[in-house]
C-alpha cells in the first residue's frame, strides 16, 4: 500500500469518526429536545390540575384534540400524556431544571439523587423514562440505571432484563477478602465490579450436568455471558493453558478487566463451595501475575463461581488468602418470588392430578 492511499484511509477514517459523533450528538439533541417538551406539557397540565382542580378527564380530551388540529404530530396519547404527567409529579416542574443545583439540594426529598437524575433523564430515550418511573420507585436505585444505562449503553430490552434480574441488588455482593489483598480505590472498584448470583437463564442446562457443559455454555452465548458479567470484561480464552515445571494446567475462563486493568481468573464449580477451591485459585492467580500481567497491571482477581456457598465458610476459607478472590453462587433460572413460590402446584401434587384424571377417563 502507498504512502497517499494509507494517508487517504486515515483521513477517511477520520472523517468517519466525525460523522458519527455528530451523529450522536444529533441523536442526544432531539432526544433531550422532546424529553424537554414533554416535561413542558406534563407542567402545564399539572399546574392547571393543582390550581383549578382539574381531574384525569381533562387527558383523553386534550389527546383527541391535539390528534385532530395537529395530526403529523405522535406521541401524545391518553397514555403518554400520563406518563408526562407522572414526569412532573415525581421530579418537579420542569422550570426546576433551570435552577442551580445547590437551590435544588436544599429544597428536595432525596435531593442530590433527584437533583442528579434531572440532569441526566435528559440524555436517555423516553422509553427508558417510561421504563424505570413503572419498575423502580426509590430515586436513589432509580440512578444508578439511569448511570449504567448511559455508561454501558444499555437498550431498554437490556434495561428491563437488568431490573428484572435485580442488578443493582447484587451489584458488590460477592464474597471476597479485597479489603485486605487490594489497595485503595482498588479494592471498592474490584468490588463493585463482582456480583453475587450470577444468573445464566440464557443457558438450557438442566440436573445432572458437567461443570465442562457449564463452560462451553457459557462461551456458546459469550455475548450474554458478558452481558451478565458487567462492563469492562474482555474474554481472553477458555481452557487457558499454564505451564509450571514441566506440569501442564488449564484455567477454566479467563478475562482482562478494562476499568480495573487486570486479569480475572474464573473457576466454574458444581455444588457447594469447597474451602480448598481457594488455595487452587491463589496457585492459578500466582501464575498469572508472573507469566501474563504487565508491570502497569494490577494484581489478577480470581472469581469462584459455584452453585451455592455458605458465606461464612467462604470468609474463613479466604481470610489468610493472599491473592485477592472472590466468590458467588450462579443461577440457571431466575429464583421465584417466595408468595408465587407457595402458591404453584408440586411435582407430586401435578402427578397426583394427572393420576386422577386417568382413573376418571378409565372408568368412563
Amino acid at each position: 500500500m502507498n504512502k497517499d492511499l494509507i494517508q487517504y484511509s486515515e483521513l477517511l477514517s477520520t472523517v468517519k469518526d466525525r460523522i458519527r459523533q455528530a451523529q450522536v450528538k444529533a441523536t442526544l439533541s432531539v432526544n433531550s429536545e422532546m424529553i424537554r417538551m414533554y416535561w413542558d406539557v406534563g407542567s402545564m397540565i399539572y399546574e392547571r390540575q393543582q390550581k383549578e382542580g382539574w381531574g384525569a378527564g381533562v387527558i383523553p380530551r386534550l389527546a383527541k384534540d391535539i390528534r385532530n388540529e395537529l395530526p403529523e404530530i405522535k406521541g401524545f396519547s391518553e397514555r403518554n400524556i400520563g406518563y408526562m404527567i407522572r414526569l412532573v409529579s415525581e421530579y418537579g416542574a420542569n422550570s426546576i431544571l433551570q435552577q442551580p443545583v445547590a437551590k435544588l439540594e436544599s429544597s428536595l426529598p432525596q435531593s442530590a439523587s433527584l437533583a442528579k437524575i434531572r440532569e441526566l433523564l435528559l440524555q436517555i430515550p423516553w422509553g427508558h423514562n417510561i421504563l424505570l418511573m413503572e419498575k423502580i420507585k426509590d430515586t436513589s436505585i432509580r440512578l444508578w440505571y439511569i448511570e449504567q444505562t448511559l455508561e454501558q449503553g444499555w437498550s431498554r430490552n437490556v434495561l428491563d432484563l437488568m431490573i428484572k434480574n435485580k442488578a443493582y441488588e447484587r451489584q458488590g455482593a460477592a464474597t471476597t477478602n479485597f479489603q485486605y489483598r487490594l489497595p485503595n480505590p482498588q479494592s471498592d472498584l474490584a468490588r463493585q465490579a463482582l456480583k453475587d448470583p450470577y444468573i445464566f437463564d440464557f443457558l438450557t442446562l438442566s440436573e445432572p450436568f458437567q461443570e465442562r457443559e457449564l463452560e462451553t455454555g457459557l462461551i456458546m452465548h459469550l455475548e450474554k455471558f458478558l452481558l451478565e458479567l458487567g462492563q469492562g470484561f474482555a474474554f481472553v480464552g477458555r481452557q487457558y493453558h499454564l505451564e509450571v515445571s514441566d506440569k501442564d494446567f488449564y484455567i477454566d475462563l479467563l478475562f482482562y478487566h478494562l476499568k480495573l486493568r487486570c486479569f480475572v481468573v474464573i473457576e466454574l464449580k458444581k455444588g457447594d463451595f469447597k474451602p480448598e477451591y481457594a488455595g487452587k485459585m491463589n496457585f492459578y492467580c500466582s501464575v498469572v501475575d508472573d507469566k501474563l500481567k504487565h508491570q502497569t497491571d494490577q494484581p489478577t482477581i480470581g472469581l469462584i463461581l459455584c452453585q451455592t456457598k455458605n458465606r461464612i465458610l467462604a470468609e474463613y476459607a479466604l481470610r489468610d488468602i493472599l491473592k485477592p478472590i472472590g466468590v458467588s453462587e450462579y443461577e440457571l433460572t431466575r429464583t421465584l418470588p417466595e408468595n408465587l413460590k407457595s402458591s404453584l402446584p408440586t411435582i407430586e401434587e401435578i402427578e397426583a392430578e394427572l393420576s386422577d384424571e386417568g382413573l376418571k377417563h378409565g372408568k368412563n
